[in-house]
């Protein structure tokens, strides 16, 4: 079943009179660019065709809605006050460090769509590295007796995830051969096709680049792809990694803003752990429409951006049990 992944982040509540605590105003001017106001008074202008534009009207209740955005600044606070454990010797929660996800959940909370963000920005920040020394492999000619199926497909792996194209590739391709994809079956497929359709050469061009969102999204995947082989402290360093990218998360970081060609609307939006929240909506067409109108096309946004957050919830619920069970 084709899946809807959206790209970048909303929650909704009645938004009507609301604005975001950071954005004093947003116009959607008549050279037809986003003119924002923040309230710490400074201006930036966004271009509509450098933001994503998005119909989310025909979506799949089967499937995740995944739109990456700012994270809601209250949440960011939270986490500024949760002690980082950089030694990696906290003992006392032992059992979450099972898996990537039980480990950061236990901290950051929230869906697979949250954790996804969560992990994203901290790779798009350089924070967390898939090449870091506490991802290294130790060197060994030990091999075990019988020959098991995770050594023969890890063996030329220098990381504990596929760092090298091929290799990543090559497991994921086997992964799906196998039925094993798991939670990758829930990251957007342009992310895959990246990994996919991206040649050595051409990763290592991208990584000379800073802070590149394309190499980001491909380690994303790789990380995703080994997760299975992670140790204890390599969950541990991601997990350290990822709150320490959130505690020095920029406060006036600019608002994402996504277009709802179906509704002339620029929506800004942002990420908490219970779902994507709207800040604030303008219309293209705002000078020429009702008061009714306008009220209509913002109930039927708040309406999809609720039902969205809805279905995200029951998916994730769903696939837990299936997991766990």
């Amino acid at each position: 079943m084709k899946k809807l992944l959206v790209i970048f982040v909303f929650l909704v509540l009645n938004v009507q009179n609301i604005k975001s605590q950071n954005i004093e105003s947003m116009k959607w001017d008549k050279d037809f660019q986003i003119h924002i106001t923040l309230a710490n008074d400074s201006n930036y202008i966004l271009d509509i065709k450098e933001l994503h534009h998005t119909n989310v009207e025909d979506r799949e209740a089967e499937s995740f809605t995944y739109i990456p955005t700012k994270l809601e600044n209250e949440f960011v606070q939270k986490l500024k006050q949760t002690e980082l454990d950089t030694s990696f010797k906290n003992e006392k929660l032992k059992e979450s460090y099972k898996t990537l996800w039980s480990a950061l959940h236990n901290t950051i909370g929230g869906g697979w769509v949250h954790f996804v963000n969560c992990l994203l920005y901290s790779l798009e920040k350089g924070y967390l590295d898939v090449k870091a020394p506490l991802m290294k492999r130790p060197e060994s000619n030990w091999k075990p007796n019988p020959m098991t199926e995770s050594y023969k497909r890890t063996k030329k792996w220098e990381y504990y995830v596929p760092v090298d194209q091929k290799l990543a590739i090559k497991e994921y391709k086997i992964k799906k051969k196998n039925n094993e994809l798991g939670h990758l079956n829930d990251i957007p497929q342009e992310f895959i096709d990246l990994l996919l359709n991206t040649s050595q050469k051409q990763y290592e061009q991208l990584d000379q680049i800073y802070r590149s969102r394309a190499k980001a999204r491909i380690d994303l995947v790789k990380m995703l792809v080994g997760a299975n082989y992670l140790g204890e402290t390599q969950i541990k360093y991601i997990k350290s990694m990822v709150l320490k990218s959130m505690v020095d998360y920029a406060e006036d970081q600019l608002p994402s803003v996504i277009i709802f060609d179906n509704f002339n609307a620029a929506v800004a939006m942002s990420l908490n752990e219970t779902g994507y929240q709207i800040d604030e909506i303008v219309f293209v067409d705002e000078r020429f429409i009702s008061i009714e109108t306008r009220m209509e096309r913002i109930n039927q946004i708040n309406s999809i951006i609720a039902h969205i957050n809805e279905v995200n919830k029951e998916v994730f619920q769903q696939k837990l049990k299936s997991y766990y069970k």
